[in-house]
């Protein structure tokens, strides 16, 4: 099966549609204020709207309240809901979206904790102090074990010219990257963006 591609930290329309014109199979958008990526919810309607039927609209949120996670998820017209920060799994229960989990892998027995039964799939993320995530930074591959690979998705350090070789070391339902297809934060370099999901979508 071929592996989804998510490209994350979208901020313009433009972007969400030079990539969904390459292939993306879902686009994240950041409402974490204290991320460069960070959209503000009429742009990020604006951009859900003009997305082709079929791209998923990925939210991604950080310790926020459930309350304006829903009216976010609402106004936008999100398809899953992605939660990046410390949120319990009672928290990550319930929803009527599809829910994923971002784990911060520090070492090898973090995945151990994945909420697997609250979630419909873990992303495993690498750790770096401070940063919530968009790190650039790669998760050690034999660190994923605990999580199977049908409810994986893998980020951190991916880029055009290692996303295939992490997708045959790993077979994730997903790959999710950022910073890796950028010029700058939350503008995307059209050609690492196509070259990104085409190698994805053929390793």
């Amino acid at each position: 099966m071929t592996t989804k591609v998510k490209i994350c930290g979208v901020t313009t329309v433009g972007d969400a549609l030079m990539a969904a014109d390459a292939g993306a199979d879902a686009i994240g958008l950041n409402f974490y204020p204290g991320s460069p990526r960070c959209v503000a919810v009429d742009v990020a309607a604006a951009i859900a709207a003009a997305l082709p039927r079929g791209v998923l609209r990925v939210g991604v949120f950080v310790d926020a309240a459930r309350r304006d996670i829903e009216t976010v998820a609402a106004r936008v017209g999100l398809d899953a809901l992605q939660f990046h920060g410390a949120e319990s799994s009672e928290f990550c229960s319930g929803w009527d979206r599809t829910t994923i989990k971002a784990m911060r892998v520090r070492d090898a027995e973090a995945l151990a904790r994945a909420p697997l039964d609250a979630v419909d799939f873990i992303l495993a993320d690498a750790f770096v102090e401070g940063l919530a995530g968009g790190t650039g930074q790669r998760v050690p591959y034999e660190w994923l074990a605990g999580v199977p690979a049908d409810r994986l998705i893998l980020a951190g350090g991916l880029t055009p010219d290692t996303v295939a070789e992490a997708i045959q070391a790993v077979r994730p339902a997903a790959v999710d990257v950022a910073s890796g297809v950028e010029r700058a934060p939350g503008i995307k370099d059209p050609e690492k963006v196509k070259r990104f999901i085409a190698n994805a979508h053929t390793a």
